[in-house]
């Protein structure tokens, strides 16, 4: 059993908290067993894993309390595995384009989302977070795994290109039929040059007298929805 903070192990999972670190290492951790078992299940192999003394987890033991200090948990887990940074080679259609989107929640969220709505990738552009923090691959909830994003220009990812935009944009229907569904910073948006590499703008109808904008996680949701089940034409509608 491991009883001691200076554990070599330990102290990785410490270092892995930082990008830089995980980019010199090639390597991530997660916590919990829910992500344990997603890992697992898309084929990926931990490097190594380290769970609670008496947790009966499987791995190396640790002491419950320094198990708990290396945790970016608050309350702690039972279970931390490092495995191997994951990365797609090419984007998969139809792939959401991040742009700028810097919290690592949403970025965890979407990659989730993409992952239950739509079949291809999630390309990151410039100025996005890294989707294997440990915010993000929470949030991911496991999908980081089975659907592992990707960094590329906009211009590799396939058409046709559909921005979502906060105003001004076509209604929903523009976006079928669309091959890569870009999305841009909440404040700021798409830049010029992204929204120039588009082939068309669609923005998400909100009520009168509402939140003025969503969150781009909320707004990605709506719009895959709309992308993996397009609307009916009027003409093939059933009858009500």
């Amino acid at each position: 059993m491991i009883a001691s903070s200076q554990n070599e192990k330990l102290k990785l999972v410490r270092k892995l908290r930082d990008r830089k670190h995980r980019e010199r290492e090639g390597l991530f951790a997660t916590e919990g067993e829910d992500l344990v078992d997603a890992g697992l299940a898309a084929g990926a192999e931990p490097r190594f894993l380290l769970t609670a003394a008496g947790s009966d987890l499987g791995g190396e033991e640790v002491d419950p309390d320094l198990l708990g200090e290396v945790s970016s948990l608050g309350s702690g887990t039972r279970a931390i595995a490092v495995w191997p940074l994951r990365w797609s080679e090419r984007p998969e259609q139809p792939c959401v384009y991040l742009h700028g989107v810097a919290d690592p929640g949403n970025v965890g969220a979407i990659v989730r989302t993409a992952h239950a709505l739509l079949h291809g990738s999630v390309v990151l552009g410039p100025g996005c977070a890294d989707p294997y923090s440990p915010k993000a691959v929470r949030a991911s909830m496991g999908s980081i795994f089975a659907q592992p994003p990707l960094r590329a220009e906009l211009g590799e990812t396939p058409a046709p290109r559909v921005a979502l935009v906060a105003h001004g944009g076509a209604g929903l229907d523009a976006l079928d039929g669309a091959q890569t569904l870009c999305l841009g910073a909440e404040r700021e948006g798409l830049p010029a040059s992204v929204l120039a590499g588009c082939d068309a703008e669609a923005t998400i109808p909100l009520r009168s007298g509402g939140a003025e904008s969503l969150n781009v996680a909320a707004a990605a949701a709506i719009a895959a929805q709309r992308i993996s089940s397009p609307a009916m034409p009027a003409r093939m509608a059933p009858d009500a």
